[in-house]
C-alpha cells in the first residue's frame, strides 16, 4: 500500500512513518526539507522523500495533481490549517485513493460542556484556529457521508514528546515554569488552577492514524479523539512536575485579571485560550472502533518532553531519571 505523508518530518511524522514502513507501507514522505525527523530510525531509509512547498503549490493551483500524480492508496495530512486547502486535495484525488486521514484538533468543540467530551457533541469552535478546524471537519465529513469521499479525522490534544515543548502548568509554553517547580519556587496559577488540559503523546497520535488505516470500514466518515486515557488539572499538574525533582510544589493562586498583569501577552493569550477551552476528551470511541491503546498517560508524556527540554539547557533542573 503507497502511503502518502503530508508533513511527515514533523513531530506526528517522526513517529508515523517508521510505524507505517515496519507495518509494510510503501511510504512517500512530503515535507518543505527544512528540518529532519525529531528522532533517528533507520526505517527512513526506507521512505521516499519529495521537498515540497504546499503554499506555493497550492497558491499556482498544482498542490493536488502533485500529490496524486504519486499515485497514493492512502494520503494522511498533518498540516492542513485552511478549508479551501482541504478543498483543493479532495478535488485532485477524489475517485483516486481509498482513504484519506486529516489531523484536526481537540479545539473544534470550543468551550467543554460535558466533561468528558465525546465525538458527537456540538461544535462551539471560538478562536481562529478552532473555527478553521472546524470548518475542516465539517467539510470533510459532508464530502465523506454524502459523496463517498474516503475521510476520516483524527483530533489529537496537546502534543507532547521529545523535541517539543509542553503546555505547562499554566497552559502556555515558557519552560521556566519547570525550572521554578524544580526549585521550589513559588508559581502562580489563575484562578484555583482546576481549568483542565488534555495532553498526548506523539507516537500515540502516530498509533491512531495507523489503527484508522488499519480499521478503515470503521473509520471512514468518522471524527475520532486522539488524547491520552485522562485530562489533568492546571494544579495537580503542577504538584506531579515538582515532584519529579522531589519538591512539594509551591503554588500561589491569583484571580485571572491579576494574573496576566505581570505576564506577557503572548503567554497569557495562550494560558486564557487553555483555561478558555479546558478540553477532557472521551476516547472511548477510538478505543472501541480503532482498538486506540494508548501507552502514555497525560504525565508520562510530559516528563518525556521536560527531560529533553532538561538535556537542552532550556529548563534549569537536575536530569530526570527513566
Amino acid at each position: 500500500m503507497r502511503t502518502v505523508v503530508i508533513g511527515a518530518t514533523g513531530h506526528i511524522g517522526t513517529y508515523l512513518v517508521p510505524r507505517l514502513v515496519q507495518a509494510g507501507h510503501e511510504v512517500v514522505a512530503l515535507s518543505r526539507g527544512r528540518r529532519e525527523p525529531y528522532r533517528p530510525d533507520g526505517a527512513w531509509s526506507f521512505v521516499r522523500k519529495e521537498t515540497i512547498d504546499r503554499e506555493a503549490e497550492e497558491r499556482a493551483g498544482s498542490f493536488g495533481g502533485r500529490v496524486l500524480a504519486l499515485r497514493p492508496d492512502v494520503v494522511i495530512d498533518l498540516i492542513c490549517f485552511h478549508e479551501e486547502s482541504a478543498r483543493h486535495l479532495v478535488e485532485a484525488l477524489r475517485g483516486d485513493v481509498q482513504h484519506f486521514l486529516h489531523c484536526g484538533t481537540l479545539w473544534v468543540h470550543g468551550h467543554t460542556e460535558v466533561a468528558p467530551t465525546t465525538e458527537s457533541q456540538p461544535r462551539h469552535p471560538f478562536g481562529e484556529y478552532g473555527v478553521r478546524k472546524a470548518a475542516i471537519e465539517a467539510y470533510l465529513l459532508d464530502e465523506a457521508r454524502r459523496r463517498g469521499f474516503p475521510a476520516t479525522l483524527l483530533h489529537p490534544g496537546h502534543i507532547v514528546g521529545p523535541g517539543w515543548t509542553p503546555v505547562n502548568p499554566q497552559g502556555n509554553w515558557d519552560p521556566a515554569v519547570f525550572s521554578r517547580l524544580a526549585a521550589g519556587e513559588p508559581v502562580e496559577l489563575p484562578d484555583l488552577g482546576l481549568a483542565t488540559l488534555h495532553h498526548v503523546h506523539a507516537d500515540d497520535v502516530a498509533q491512531a492514524f495507523q489503527r484508522a488505516i488499519d480499521h478503515r470500514a470503521a473509520a471512514v466518515g468518522e471524527s475520532f479523539h486522539v488524547a491520552s486515557p485522562a485530562a489533568i488539572t492546571m494544579r495537580g499538574y503542577a504538584d506531579a512536575a515538582a515532584g519529579w525533582f522531589g519538591k512539594e510544589a509551591n503554588l500561589r493562586y491569583l484571580p485571572w485579571a491579576e494574573w496576566r498583569r505581570d505576564v506577557d501577552d503572548v503567554l497569557a493569550e495562550a494560558t486564557w485560550s487553555h483555561i478558555a477551552h479546558s478540553p477532557c476528551a472521551s476516547i472511548a470511541k477510538a478505543q472501541q472502533y480503532l482498538s486506540y491503546a494508548p501507552r502514555f498517560s497525560s504525565l508520562e508524556g510530559i516528563r518525556e518532553s521536560v527531560a529533553w527540554l532538561i538535556e537542552q539547557g532550556q529548563v534549569q533542573a537536575p536530569r530526570l531519571t527513566a
